[in-house]
């Protein structure tokens, strides 16, 4: 199986050593030919604006629109997840997969960032995820499934084939997400 990791920002490091440790293949996807030949994406954190102009600049908007709404398993972490939402307060949402709202960086600035073991429906032990400048939702549409929540709001939503976490759990090796969308396959 290959597992694709967009990697417009060389975010793809961690996200492949976690995809490795799964026994998953992990490529890197820059362009929609590398994204034709994955069977699942991963989104990374990162900046979203960055993210944004990048996916702009190599036409892969519309490819993982088309691929998400055709079935495609996707994950996103942190900024990730603020790309595959519907709405992001203050902001134009870049791909509208999920539907969420979303405020950036809600969890506070990069000093304040923290760790946290996580409860996730559908995994059996708990989740190491890193909050870093993460993202808040603020608003859940009906098809959305709360999965995992910190302090009371949502930080781990899935809509059918999509999943998207508020966190990082890619930065402390931490594979049950990963597996998880895997799973979806």
């Amino acid at each position: 199986m290959k597992v694709g990791v967009l990697a417009l920002q060389g975010d793809f490091r961690e996200h492949g050593f976690v995809l490795r440790d799964l026994g998953v293949e992990p490529v890197e996807v820059r362009t929609a030919e590398q994204l034709q030949a994955v069977e699942a994406l991963v989104i990374p954190g990162g900046e979203s604006t960055a993210i944004g102009k990048l996916a702009r600049q190599h036409d892969l908007i519309e490819p993982i629109v088309e691929r998400a709404r055709g079935g495609m398993p996707m994950l996103g972490t942190c900024a990730g997840m603020i790309v595959m939402a519907e709405r992001v307060n203050g902001f134009e949402p870049l791909l509208g997969l999920v539907d969420v709202t979303v405020t950036r960086n809600a969890y506070g600035r990069q000093v304040e960032s923290f760790e946290a073991d996580l409860e996730v429906r559908g995994i059996d032990e708990p989740v190491r995820g890193v909050f870093i400048r993460a993202p808040q939702v603020d608003e859940i549409g009906e098809g959305v499934e709360v999965l995992a929540s910190y302090d009371g709001k949502p930080v781990v939503v899935e809509q059918g084939n999509l999943l998207a976490a508020a966190f990082h759990p890619e930065l402390v090796g931490e594979t049950r997400l990963h597996g998880y969308l895997l799973r979806k396959v």
